[in-house]
């Protein structure tokens, strides 16, 4: 007869335990290429390609992707990359916020012949390759003067960030009972006061998981600040360090890696409470 277990406890069994090993391996898999880049941005450039575990760590890399030292390797100032990139992912994601929200609206709340399809292809403009539309892009920013731009690279960043804006809170609005504006309509308010002052404040754990999300594909971008920009952005910056001066330097590529990866995490630590809610409240369903 089997042992009866007390509540809580788990029963040991050949399965569990192949399930929980094989858990823990795909754990230190997934992670393992997370921790050797940490380790990788405390080497030497003698130790970079020679040694594994045994070296002696040190933080003087981080000194110079910041310095005028990687300035000088690479030609690319890593510090006014990241600061370009705040900016352009930033504007982008407020002309998504500014665009996206009543459009989400009007989509959560009128159906009409057609709506789906509309919003499918403004999906579609997520899922499309970047290299399929760069090449006319390029053109177009050409013959504009928006090459190189600010307003160039938040203009062409919002097309990545303003679908996914509208997707997440489409459904927000969906989800929110209609009957809370027809209340404040029958009390006198206008339908854009009861948007404002009643349906927007209800979505602020999707606006803030959008925002994120929204950020952290902007700033993860690549092909459009390598082609559209001669200044860069912080992803174009990182792989400079990989070929400069005619030599890899990799240990200094992981450290930008790092450094790189802090303004997305300082953002979601900042706003984790309304992510958090965000997700939890059915922010990323379809």
């Amino acid at each position: 007869m089997a042992k009866e277990l007390m509540p809580g406890q788990k029963r040991i069994t050949p399965q569990g335990i192949v399930a929980d090993l094989m858990l823990v391996i795909w754990f230190v898999f997934s992670l393992f290429p997370i921790v050797w880049m940490f380790m990788l941005a405390m080497k030497t450039p003698a130790e970079q390609t020679t040694t594994y575990f045994q070296f002696s760590p040190t933080l003087d890399n981080f000194a110079t992707v910041v310095s005028d030292k990687g300035t000088l390797l690479t030609s690319v100032d890593f510090k006014s990359a990241i600061f370009q990139s705040v900016i352009n992912c930033a504007g982008a994601v407020l002309v998504s916020l500014l665009v996206g929200i009543p459009a989400a609206y009007a989509a959560g709340r009128w159906k009409f012949k057609g709506s789906d399809d509309l919003m499918f292809n403004m999906l579609s403009f997520r899922f499309a390759p970047e290299l399929m539309v760069i090449v006319p892009l390029f053109v177009i920013y050409n013959a504009t003067g928006l090459f190189g731009t600010t307003v160039g690279m938040i203009w062409v960043l919002q097309l990545v960030t303003m679908p996914l804006v509208v997707w997440i809170l489409r459904s927000y609005f969906e989800d929110l009972p209609e009957d809370l504006e027809q209340a404040a309509l029958l009390d006198g308010y206008t339908r854009t006061r009861a948007f404002v002052m009643v349906a927007l404040p209800m979505v602020r754990p999707g606006i803030a998981a959008s925002a994120l999300l929204s950020f952290i594909f902007a700033w993860n971008n690549y092909v459009f600040p390598l082609i559209l920009t001669d200044t860069g952005s912080v992803t174009v910056a990182i792989t400079k360090f990989l070929g400069g001066g005619g030599q890899a330097y990799y240990n200094l590529t992981a450290a930008a890696a790092i450094i790189g990866a802090l303004p997305p995490l300082i953002l979601a630590l900042t706003i984790q409470r309304y992510l958090v809610q965000g997700l939890s409240l059915g922010a990323v369903k379809g």
